[in-house]
C-alpha cells in the first residue's frame, strides 16, 4: 500500500473552514469522489454509500483501500474530489473547501490499537469522551464499555491486554467521540484466528445496536460476510463494483463469486424452533421458502445472517427422495460461469427471489444438461449462522 500522507495540497490551496449554508447538499447518504495521484499509483473512485449499517471496502493489498479511508478521514488531500455526509460537505476541491481531520466528526481505528500506554483503559476511553462537547454526545461511557465488553478491563494498563482486548478498547474510544462516521482499517489484521473470533461478535453488536455508519476495510471474505451490508470492490485504485452484499457475492461477473470459497449471505427470520432436535426454522426474505438449521433456541422474529458456501450446494433435476439433507430448495438456474478451477463451474440460482451459488464439477454440469432457465433442486449440505 502506498503511503500518500505526504501528498502536496492542490494549488491554489484549499481553505480549512467549517461548513456554511453554501457548502450543504440536499442529498442523503455518503457521497465520496476522490482522485489521488502519487508515485505511479492512482486512486479514482466515485461512490454513493448508505449512511446506515456497515460498508465493507474489499480488495487485495495495494488496491487502494487504506488510501480511500485516509481520504475520508482527511489524512490525504485528493487532487480533486468531493465528500458529503448527509447534508454536510467535508471536501469540495472545486470550491476550495477541505475540513481538516480534527474538524471531521469521525472515529478512526487502525490495524494497531495505538492506545496511550501511560493511561489505563478508563483513561484512554475518557480521552475520547473529552473530544466531543457534552451537548453532542450520542454515545455515553457505560454504553461504549458495555457494547465492547470491556467493563472488567477499566483499571488495566494497555500493556496487560491481549491484542483483541486492545482493539476493543480502541473501538470503544472511537465511539466515545460520538462520530458521524466510524472508519475501521483492517482492525483484525494483526490478530490470530482465536482473537478474531473473540472480537467479531462485538463488531456485530455495533452493527445491530448503533446508528452510526461504519466503513470497514478488509481483505478477509469471512469478515465481510459476517459484518457488511454493502460491499465495494476495489482493484488497482478503481471501483470494480458496489452494491448490497447479498447481490454482490452472487454476481458471476465478479471474481469473488467464482473463488473456491465463494458464498452467499442472506437474512433469515426465526419462525420456529423444535427443542427436541434443537432445530431452528428460518424464513427467507420475501419468499415462502424456509430453511432448517441445527442451533440453540432463539426468539421468534429474530433476524440472523445465513451463510451458504457454494461448494456445499449440490444440484439435482428431480425432487430427491427422503434423505438426511435438511434443506432441499426449489431453484431456477439463472447463470453459469467458469470457476477459478477449470474443472468446476459456478451456477447462480434463484430460490424464489433469493440468490444462491452452487460450485459443481464441469462433468456434473454437462451430465445434468444445465442451462439458464432450468428448474432444479438445490441440496444445501451445510449452513452457517452468524450470530
Amino acid at each position: 500500500m502506498h503511503d500518500l500522507s505526504a501528498l502536496p495540497e492542490p494549488k491554489p490551496p484549499l481553505m480549512s473552514r467549517t461548513p456554511s449554508s453554501e457548502t450543504r447538499t440536499t442529498s442523503g447518504g455518503i457521497h465520496a469522489r476522490f482522485l489521488v495521484e502519487h508515485s505511479g499509483f492512482t486512486l479514482d473512485v466515485d461512490l454513493d454509500l448508505p449512511d446506515r449499517g456497515v460498508t465493507a471496502i474489499f480488495g487485495q493489498s495495494g488496491s487502494g483501500k487504506t488510501t480511500l479511508l485516509r481520504c475520508l478521514a482527511g489524512l490525504v488531500t485528493p487532487v480533486s474530489g468531493r465528500l458529503s455526509i448527509g447534508a454536510d460537505v467535508w471536501l469540495d476541491t472545486a470550491n476550495r473547501l477541505c475540513l481538516p481531520t480534527h474538524c471531521r466528526p469521525l472515529g478512526y481505528v487502525f490495524q494497531e490499537a495505538s492506545l496511550f500506554p501511560h493511561l489505563t483503559v478508563e483513561g484512554n476511553l475518557r480521552f475520547g469522551l473529552k473530544r466531543v462537547a457534552r451537548s453532542e454526545q450520542r454515545v455515553v461511557f457505560d454504553q461504549a464499555a458495555q457494547l465492547l465488553g470491556i467493563e472488567h478491563l477499566l483499571r488495566r494498563m494497555p500493556s496487560g491486554l491481549s491484542g483483541g482486548e486492545r482493539q476493543r478498547v480502541a473501538i470503544a474510544r472511537a465511539l466515545l467521540t460520538s462520530p458521524r462516521l466510524l472508519l475501521l482499517d483492517e482492525p483484525l489484521a494483526s490478530l490470530d484466528r482465536q482473537r478474531k473470533e473473540e472480537i467479531l461478535p462485538y463488531l456485530a453488536r455495533l452493527h445491530d445496536e448503533l446508528d452510526i455508519p461504519v466503513i470497514y476495510v478488509s481483505h478477509a471474505p469471512e469478515e465481510v460476510a459476517r459484518l457488511a451490508d454493502y460491499l465495494v470492490l476495489l482493484d488497482n485504485g478503481r471501483t470494480v463494483a458496489s452494491g448490497l452484499i447479498s447481490d454482490m457475492l452472487a454476481r458471476l461477473d465478479l471474481a469473488v463469486a467464482r473463488a473456491d470459497d465463494a458464498s452467499v449471505v442472506m437474512p433469515g427470520v426465526v419462525i420456529g424452533y423444535e427443542s427436541t432436535y434443537e432445530l431452528l426454522t428460518l424464513a427467507l426474505p420475501g419468499t415462502p421458502v424456509t430453511m432448517r438449521v441445527v442451533h440453540s433456541s432463539m426468539r421468534l422474529g429474530d433476524t440472523i445472517r445465513v451463510v451458504v458456501k457454494a461448494r456445499d450446494v449440490s444440484l439435482t433435476p428431480q425432487a430427491p427422495a427422503l434423505g438426511s439433507i435438511l434443506n432441499v430448495l426449489p431453484a431456477t438456474v439463472v447463470g453459469i460461469a467458469e470457476a477459478h478451477a477449470p474443472s468446476h463451474v459456478m451456477v447462480r440460482l434463484d430460490v424464489e427471489g433469493t440468490p444462491l451459488l452452487s460450485r459443481i464439477t464441469r462433468f456434473s454440469s454437462d451430465r445434468l444438461g444445465l442451462a439458464v432457465g432450468m428448474r432444479v433442486w438445490a441440496q444445501v449440505k451445510a449452513v452457517s449462522l452468524l450470530t
